[in-house]
């Protein structure tokens, strides 16, 4: 049964759909998650925050890492540390170990997610890689989409723990079967970029802190205007660093190219609209709508289940219209759905919020596989992986940085409480800047993006939420 291609597939998809439920998931956690631990609204972010930075930050690292000891072996590790962490988070009794087993989950999940799509890509050729690539993608999209939903069951039955238990338990699982998987390394492999990667996610993780703490400590206390002091700082240190390699993890000059660099900014701006709306909403329906986590999490799929059917429909629809105007239009419809939104709040029922949900998911949807094809079809047929890794890491870095700075407002307005009064004011200020800054987003694609370029089968791709 060893390598044999459904084996290899069923393991890799199982993997992948726990990363996503275990961001979505743990989104609908928060509320319970304060009460339970007696913690307060930053302490809480970190429970996301953590597991978005280091997933961001260690994503091309870990590719690096794969290519240098085996997709397998990193593949296994990753998983292993991923499950360890969860298991870890089920148990935790303070919010303090909670949040670092969040942060060692990220670390995990990077690993498993990007040695996972090299599995793939060594696995299958020609016709079958692009049907299995479908097939992944559609794997995130669902993990995303029914996360919340999934999560508020468990949280109904069993209590917030059940959500880090059930995807750590998933990857025992894969654990158990990844014998069955093969190994490989590519010819040449890369070395790992330490000190980008070091540079990289400290710039991060200091943005995030000044956000999620600034309100707490006061935007003035010198830990804060340090930590924003200190973030660019190490940015430019990080484009010093990879612009002196000759083989850079990150490949600051793809960012020269228009087109490429829309597309990065396209698939920015609508990840940071859904996934700061996938954690923050649930709490605002559970103590303001006054819903239960179950229903809160059904709600979500209004939200999210686009991004599962819509990917197949925008494929058929750019045999008529351009793929850039699909793109375009995407983050168009992402701002209207946002500004939309802005009007129901406060919502009394999922009824009222369905239109504006859907617009958003309906964006997002046509744009969410889309955007990789013409990412890897915008640069060189030998850059392809390179491409992909950069989009990837645009999406989630951007993601992580939107959720700080939502929370960071959400905290202000509510005092620290995410309940009324100040929940629903501080929602609105959020839709809104939202929907201006995708509809501006949407200009700017527009010019960048308006030389054409053909699309290109991609040689690796990789889709992450």
């Amino acid at each position: 049964m060893r390598n044999h291609p459904a084996v290899v597939l069923v393991i890799v998809l199982l993997s992948t759909l726990s990363l996503p439920v275990s961001l979505t998931g743990a989104s609908v956690a928060l509320p319970d998650i304060g009460r339970d631990l007696d913690a307060g609204l930053a302490a809480v972010q970190w429970v996301v925050n953590g597991y978005n930075a280091t997933f961001a930050s260690f994503m091309l690292a870990a590719g690096a890492l794969a290519d240098l000891f085996g997709r397998r072996r990193v593949f296994v590790a990753g998983v292993a540390v991923f499950a360890t962490a969860g298991l870890v988070a089920s148990v935790a009794g303070d919010i303090v170990l909670l949040d670092a087993a969040r942060v060692v989950a990220g670390i995990g999940a990077a690993a498993a997610a990007t040695s996972a799509s090299a599995i793939l890509a060594g696995r299958f050729h020609g016709a079958s890689r692009a049907r299995v690539f479908s097939v992944f993608g559609t794997t995130i999209g669902v993990g995303l989409a029914f996360g919340p939903s999934m999560a508020g069951l468990l949280i109904d039955a069993f209590g917030w723990r059940a959500v880090f238990a059930a995807p750590a338990l998933a990857a025992v699982v894969v654990l158990l079967l990844s014998p069955l998987l093969p190994d490989s390394r590519p010819a040449r492999p890369g070395r790992v970029d330490w000190p980008g990667t070091v540079s990289f996610t400290a710039a991060l993780l200091l943005l995030i802190y000044g956000f999620v703490q600034g309100p707490e400590h006061g935007w003035s206390d010198p830990t804060i205007v340090g930590a924003f002091v200190a973030a660019p700082v190490l940015l430019v240190l990080f484009v010093r660093v990879e612009r002196g390699r000759a083989e850079p993890m990150f490949d600051l000059s793809l960012l020269g190219s228009p087109r490429f660099l829309g597309i990065c900014l396209a698939a920015a701006t609508t990840v940071a609209v859904l996934v700061p709306l996938l954690v923050y909403l649930p709490s605002y329906l559970t103590t303001v709508v006054g819903m239960g986590p179950g229903a809160a999490g059904a709600t979500l799929i209004l939200l999210t289940a686009p991004t599962v059917v819509l990917p197949l429909l925008a494929g058929a629809l750019t045999r008529r219209v351009p793929a850039v105007a699909v793109i375009v239009v995407s983050v168009a419809v992402v701002a209207v759905g946002a500004a939309w939104t802005t009007v129901l709040a406060p919502a009394s029922d999922a009824a009222a919020l369905a239109g504006p949900l859907l617009t958003i998911g309906v964006g997002i949807g046509l744009s969410i596989g889309l955007l990789d094809a013409l990412a890897i079809g915008s640069v060189a047929a030998d850059r392809a992986a390179t491409g992909a890794g950069m989009i990837n890491t645009a999406r989630l870095a951007s993601e992580t940085v939107a959720i700080a700075i939502v929370g960071a407002v959400l905290a202000s307005t509510t005092g620290g409480r995410l309940a009324d009064p100040g929940f629903t004011g501080g929602l609105r200020i959020v839709l809104w800047t939202m929907a201006a800054f995708a509809g501006l987003a949407a200009v700017v694609v527009a010019v960048l993006v308006r030389r054409p370029a053909p699309i290109r089968e991609p040689a690796t791709p990789v889709a992450v939420p």
